[in-house]
């Protein structure tokens, strides 16, 4: 809904962002004092946050807490930015659950992580526990995290890393002590 003030400029809000006035209250040459007024720069301000992460979403799957942490860099504040992000939620265009997914996804493509690193990784970025769990069992349900263990195995070894090293890396990287000991007994240690 276009707000156009007294002295001329005009500005967007959407209703779902008002407490205070009722839609209807909105016509042509109403006025508003006080809170009123104020919530209808407040509408206009979420309205603006809104705008602004669907640019970011348009370019990539975002999550909240980045997203979050972009805005805040723009200038906006943080009650802005949180009706904005919940009403983007609410209409799924935000949403942790499937960016963890989606992250699993890419980040595979590029490197060979365990369950663990991977959990730490998802849990930096604010995403909340359980989503994190039931992204990691539908990658792992898609993705042998033995495999994944293998390609890393491999790529050490490639580099001609010393067993300790190799170790440290694997352990590193996310992979359980008794994964990382299936592999070497499967593969070997070839100096």
């Amino acid at each position: 809904m276009e707000i156009t003030t007294v002295s001329g400029p005009s500005f967007f809000i959407r209703t779902v962002y008002l407490s205070l006035i009722q839609p209807e209250e909105i016509v042509d040459s109403a006025e508003f004092l006080e809170d009123k007024e104020e919530e209808l720069v407040d509408a206009g301000l979420c309205f603006a946050v809104e705008q602004k992460a669907l640019d970011y979403l348009n370019r990539s799957e975002q999550y909240r807490m980045g997203l979050t942490a972009k805005l805040t860099a723009k200038g906006f504040s943080k009650f802005h930015i949180n009706k904005a992000l919940d009403y983007l939620e609410g209409k799924k265009y935000l949403d942790d659950r499937r960016f963890a997914g989606v992250w699993l996804r890419n980040r595979a493509i590029t490197h060979a992580e365990g369950r663990t690193k991977l959990a730490m990784e998802l849990a930096s970025r604010g995403i909340d526990k359980a989503y994190i769990k039931e992204a990691l069992d539908e990658f792992f349900e898609e993705n042998s995290e033995e495999e994944l263990c293998v390609r890393a195995y491999k790529k050490c070894v490639k580099i001609k890393k010393d067993e300790d090293k190799i170790n440290s890396y694997l352990i590193k990287n996310g992979f359980s002590i008794k994964l990382i000991q299936k592999v070497r007994d499967d593969y070997g240690f070839e100096k």
